[in-house]
Parts: structure tokens; C-alpha cells; sequence
């Protein structure tokens, strides 16, 4: 009689064993440490390795997140609690050691300053399940800690180091790279997929020297790509930030001595001050800092200097929706202030050739009604820099461009249809993921579980072989080029359309820019 040993989830890795636990056909290992903690003197410095362990890590719990304010209607996840120390991953599982599964990496989003790996929607086991894939999602610094670029500041006896919060990412994707295997993945066939501001890391990341062989395809959810800043920019905020947190004789002291609430509460007023000082900004975001991000990120896909590696990119319907529901300081919608935005942009940029403002706002019935200035505002921040970025990818490398339209009758009645962020629980099998989730108050629970399966689907073949293949009888999506420019429409049943943004582009222009 042969004797089958009982499974084990203890996996060694480059840094020490770690212990997970089962979920059905699924191993987790939650709050690995990829790096050492980022605190006192390491504040605001590039990521190190973490100190060695030697006995077994009980990977049973989510390591701490970002420090972040509380934000309505969005929960972290059960008994999180927040900290600098923060790097961590998780990893979920169906394979076994030997096993070359492909590996999905997941940068959640919150504009560079809130979210984390922990959030209930982006529980991987469903995706890892269904797609028979191994999925890793990532904590990395936020707001002031890892998106204010501090290095105008260094002097000779401390040196502040540029863009920190990318660089966690590159240290998580090099940890995949070194450990994964062992968790049963490939780490030859690495897709790196994020939303909002984690679809602007991947689209920054392909821009990065330093990330070159450490995925192998990417997937960019609502990017705002062209949300990146030039040092001039980043040393005016980190001035800002210093005037906000006060006591500063001595800025590299303050800074590092400076308590985590003190911090935060600085970081929560140059999230609403910068946007209302100079619309259309984000506090918080990669710099182009000549080293690790050498030029604008929409510069190096048209000039073909981004990693040539597959790209699926797209934006939802309603992107600005959320954003005036939560009164938001993000997406300025007060048609005097769009124009003062365009107005300070062409001011700022007299050497590129700005379009047409007139017959930009003759395509949103002039700006008369904040229904025209919320499409602007949509079209300014993420569908343009995507439809940019696949102009210019798509001569590199296969690219494939979607927009998701579907909405349940709840969302539609809440007049916020496909807004920013609701594809997220469709992509990872999630779509009733708490008990007070209204989505389906009013039906379309069926149809949402279709729609989900479509996408996995399309999300999981893309990440297997690098082309979104569909079912037999499903529309076939073929990549982008400036023949065709097909784009898949997710709706209650799909399609693929010709030119889907032709209108678009012919109120913009194809001037590809790129704002500081």
C-alpha cells in the first residue's frame, strides 16, 4: 500500500520558510515580506532586502498596509492594520512545486495615496482557481511616503531617493522573479495587470529600464498615464508638503523624525490642495527623474523606447461618474475650470501645438452642462492617454484596447452606470464580495456572472498566451492597428468595434502630449 504524504504549504524562499494555509484547491500565503521596512532612516529611500529568517513564517494574515485616511465605502479588508512597514505580497496558488503555472500580478489602485492588496475584491482565489493560474497582489508605499520626491531636499548627509513607490513594485516584481517557482509559477510568463492608479504603475513600468525582464506581458485598467511629473513639478510639491507638515528648520530632520499621523495628515491636505491649486494634477505620482523613468511614459511608447511587450489597455464607459458622486478633487468639472486647466497647460507647453479648445468643447455641446464637462474630464484623464499609448504601442508590440460599458440596473438607477473601478469585481470573480453591496439590489446578478466569465476568460488567455481569445461563438478581437483599431465593447453581450474612438480623436487630434 502506497502512502500519499499529506500536502504542505511551507515554502522556502530566498529570505526564509513561509507557512500558508488552503482555501478548496487553492494555497495562500498572505504578507510575505519582499523588502525591509521602509522606516527611520530608510523613510522615503529605495527598498532593500529584508532581513533573512530562519524559522517558518505563518503566512496566514495580511501584512499591515500603507498608512492611509479611511475612505468611505471602501474597506481594506478584516482586522488590517496600517504601517509603515508595508512591503508585502501575497501569493494564491493551485499549483504545486514543479509546476510552471503562469503568474498574474496584481497593483491595486487609489490615485497613488489609498488601497491596498488586502481589499476584499482582489481575493485572488477565484481568478487562480478558474484560470488555473498562480496570482500575486502587492502592498507598496502611498501618498507622501512613496509618491513625493523628496530628492531636491538631499544634501550631503541624507540622500532622498526618487520615485520610492515604483521602485517597491520592481522589488516585488523581482522577489516573483527569484521565489515564484516555488509557489508553482512560471516566472518565465509574468503578466503584470492594475487599475486606476495601479494600470498608471503598469503603463509607468513599461517605461522603466529597470523592469525590463520581469514581465512578460501587461494588462492597464483605467491608466491615468499621462498623470506623471517633471522634477521642477515634484520639488514645488515636496515644497508644498513641507510647508503643510510646518517646524521645517531643518527639512531632512522633519522629515525623518516626523511621527506616521503627522505624515499622513500633511499627505491628506496636498491630496485635495494640489488638484484644487492646479486642476487636472494629482498630488501624488512617478516623476520623470532622467534615471529610473527617463521621459514621460506616452514619449516612450510613441518613440518606441517602452518594453515591447503584449499590452490589453482600455477604460470604462463612465470613468467621471465616481468622481462627482464622491465630490472628488481628482477630475475638475466646473466648465471655468476646465478652461483655466487647458489655458495654464498651453501657458506651461508654448512649444506643442495644444488642439483646437473651441472644437474640443463643440464635441461636448460646449461645455453647456456638467454631464459635457464630466465626458471632458473622462476623455482628458484616461481615455486619451490610452488611446495614445495604443497609437503608439500598437506599431511595437501586439496591443488589444477594450471599454467596458456594463452596468446593473442598480448602477444605471444610481446614475453612475459603468463608472471608474466597476469592471474590478467582474475581472476577479468577486461580484458579490459583501454583505452590503447594493450592485444587485435591483437584479442583473445573472447576467454579471456572465459578463465575468467573459472577461476572465479573455484576462486569463491573455495571460497564458498573450492573445484574449475568447470562446468558440464569442466575437473575435483582433489587436489594434491604425487600420482596423478594433476595440472590444463588454456589455451585457460583447462585441467588437471598428474604430470605436474615431469621433474622439478627431475633436482632440492625434497630437500625442505629454503634460507635466
Amino acid at each position: 500500500m502506497t502512502l500519499i504524504a499529506p500536502a504542505t504549504t511551507v515554502v522556502e524562499t530566498t529570505y526564509g520558510p513561509v507557512r500558508g494555509t488552503t482555501d478548496g484547491p487553492v494555497d495562500v500565503w498572505k504578507g510575505i515580506s519582499y523588502a525591509a521596512a521602509p522606516t527611520g532612516k530608510r523613510r522615503f529611500a529605495a527598498p532593500v532586502a529584508p532581513r533573512p529568517w530562519t524559522e517558518v513564517f505563518d503566512a496566514d494574515r495580511f501584512g499591515p498596509v500603507g498608512p492611509q485616511s479611511a475612505m468611505p465605502g471602501m474597506s481594506l479588508g478584516e482586522d488590517v492594520r496600517q504601517d509603515e512597514d508595508c512591503l508585502s505580497l501575497n501569493v494564491w496558488s493551485p499549483g504545486t512545486p514543479g509546476d510552471r503555472k503562469p503568474v498574474m500580478v496584481w497593483i491595486h489602485g487609489g490615485a497613488y495615496f489609498r488601497g491596498a492588496s488586502s481589499q476584499p475584491v482582489y481575493d485572488g482565489r477565484a481568478l487562480a482557481e478558474n484560470g488555473d493560474v498562480v496570482v500575486v497582489t502587492i502592498n507598496y508605499r502611498l501618498g507622501a511616503f512613496g509618491f513625493v520626491d523628496f530628492s531636491s531636499l538631499s544634501t550631503d548627509r541624507h540622500r532622498f531617493d526618487t520615485n520610492v513607490a515604483m521602485q517597491d513594485m520592481i522589488a516585488a516584481l523581482r522577489w516573483v522573479q527569484v521565489n515564484i517557482a516555488a509557489f508553482g509559477g512560471d516566472p518565465d510568463c509574468v503578466t503584470v495587470f492594475g487599475e486606476s492608479a495601479g494600470g498608471g504603475a503598469v503603463t509607468t513600468l513599461m517605461t522603466m529600464p529597470s523592469a525590463r525582464g520581469l514581465f512578460h506581458r501587461a494588462i492597464a485598467e483605467s491608466s491615468p498615464a499621462t498623470s506623471v511629473y517633471n522634477q521642477e513639478r515634484a520639488a514645488h510639491v515636496a515644497r508644498t508638503f513641507l510647508e503643510i507638515l510646518g517646524g521645517a528648520d531643518d527639512p531632512v530632520e522633519r522629515l525623518l523624525t516626523a511621527s506616521t499621523d503627522e505624515l499622513l495628515a500633511a499627505s491628506d491636505e496636498l491630496f485635495s490642495r494640489i488638484p484644487s491649486d492646479t486642476p487636472g494634477t494629482l498630488a501624488f505620482g512617478p516623476v520623470v527623474d532622467g534615471d529610473l523613468l527617463p521621459d514621460y511614459p506616452v514619449n516612450s511608447y510613441w518613440n518606441g523606447t517602452a518594453l515591447r511587450v503584449p499590452l490589453l489597455i482600455g477604460t470604462n464607459k463612465d470613468e467621471a461618474s465616481l468622481f462627482k458622486l464622491m465630490k472628488s478633487p481628482l477630475m475638475p468639472l466646473d466648465p471655468d475650470v476646465i478652461r483655466g486647466m487647458f489655458a495654464e497647460i498651453a501657458a506651461e507647453h508654448p512649444d506643442v501645438e495644444f488642439p483646437d479648445q473651441a472644437r474640443i468643447e463643440s464635441a461636448y455641446s460646449g461645455l453647456a452642462t456638467k454631464s459635457d464637462a464630466m465626458g471632458l474630464t473622462r476623455d482628458f484623464g484616461f481615455r486619451l492617454p490610452t488611446l495614445w499609448i495604443v497609437e503608439a504601442h500598437s506599431r511595437y508590440a501586439p496591443t488589444w484596447l477594450y471599454r467596458f460599458d456594463y452596468a446593473t440596473p442598480m448602477l444605471k438607477a444610481l446614475k453612475i452606470g459603468a463608472t471608474h473601478a466597476t469592471e474590478l469585481p467582474y475581472v476577479f470573480g468577486n461580484i458579490a464580495h459583501g454583505p452590503k453591496e447594493v450592485t444587485y439590489l435591483l437584479g442583473g446578478l445573472s447576467t454579471g456572472r456572465k459578463v465575468s466569465e467573459r472577461m476572465q476568460r479573455r484576462w486569463l488567455a491573455f495571460a497564458k498566451s498573450a492573445v484574449p481569445t475568447g470562446a468558440p461563438g464569442e466575437p473575435a478581437w483582433n489587436a489594434y492597428d491604425r487600420d482596423g483599431r478594433a476595440t472590444l465593447l463588454i456589455d451585457k453581450h460583447d462585441t467588437v468595434v471598428p474604430d470605436l474612438d474615431g469621433p474622439l480623436r478627431a475633436a482632440w487630434g492625434e497630437q500625442v502630449i505629454a503634460f507635466a
